[in-house]
């Protein structure tokens, strides 16, 4: 079975398992990997990416919800199963140890482990208002 972790394109090494993309555009700049997975259903929708946190997080975890656990968990298996490697690292941009920055990437973490009771770990360093597994 796949274990799921989370962080940001910048900061991932292939030693940390397998990127997945989570976000609606690609990196812009020549990543020192490959990125050969996505999980577009996971990506915040164009209709409220730009909106404040609470609009945004109602409408990003509606959408999670619509397609549900059963529609995420065959599809990370199979690209675990793919890649050789059960580790999938969920990816998008924020920076999450600045305490400004907040993103999707954390919010789909905990409604995976609502969901399922399985554990999401962050790689990289989180801010002040992620150090108790808060989403701020």
């Amino acid at each position: 079975m796949f274990e799921l972790f989370t962080h940001r394109y910048q900061g991932f090494e292939p030693s940390m398992g397998i990127p997945v993309r989570i976000t609606l555009g690609a990196p812009r700049w020549t990543l020192p990997y490959t990125l050969e997975h996505q999980v577009r259903e996971a990506a915040p929708s164009r209709e409220y990416f730009g909106s404040a946190r609470p609009v945004y997080e109602a409408a990003y975890l509606a959408q999670l919800d619509r397609h549900g656990v059963e529609f995420f968990a065959p599809r990370f298996q199979r690209i675990a199963v793919t890649a050789g490697d059960l580790r999938l690292v969920l990816l998008c941009f924020e920076d999450l140890s600045k305490p400004e920055q907040w993103c999707h990437r954390r919010m789909f973490a905990e409604w995976w482990q609502e969901k399922t009771g399985a554990k999401v770990r962050e790689l990289g360093p989180l801010g002040p208002g992620y150090e108790q597994g808060t989403l701020l």
